[in-house]
């Protein structure tokens, strides 16, 4: 079993910056491509990033692209997401998730593993 916790949100003004934090309990996640996810109040859960095992081929959604950057350190079993220049779309609870492949995904049924979420708002 995978143990995800996620930390780092909070409240910030559009511009802003935040990293988010994931960090990974119960075995190593070294050989696990992992992903974040956000879910925004009454609409779906929706990709936002992902990357490989060995932190190779990071990929990132088209909303994302440019302002939010996926990275991970495997000798502390950690991923991260840096995300600049937030929106007020970009609000949203914000999920880390590890899969049982080595490689990414942007499909969220693709995943195993999923923490609690950790909550971004970002005011105008």
């Amino acid at each position: 079993q995978v143990q995800l916790v996620e930390s780092g949100g909070g409240l910030v003004q559009a511009g802003d910056s935040l990293r988010l934090s994931c960090a990974a309990s119960g075995r190593t996640v070294s050989r696990s491509a992992m992903g974040w996810f956000r879910q925004a109040p009454g609409k779906d859960r929706e990709f936002v990033a992902t990357i490989n095992w060995n932190g190779g081929s990071p990929a990132h959604a088209n909303s994302v692209q440019g302002r939010f950057t996926i990275s991970r350190d495997n000798a502390k079993n950690t991923v991260y997401l840096q995300m600049n220049s937030l929106k007020p779309d970009d609000t949203a609870v914000y999920y880390c998730a590890a899969r049982n492949d080595p490689f990414g995904s942007w499909q969220t049924n693709h995943y195993d593993y999923w923490g609690q979420g950790t909550q971004v708002t970002v005011s105008s």
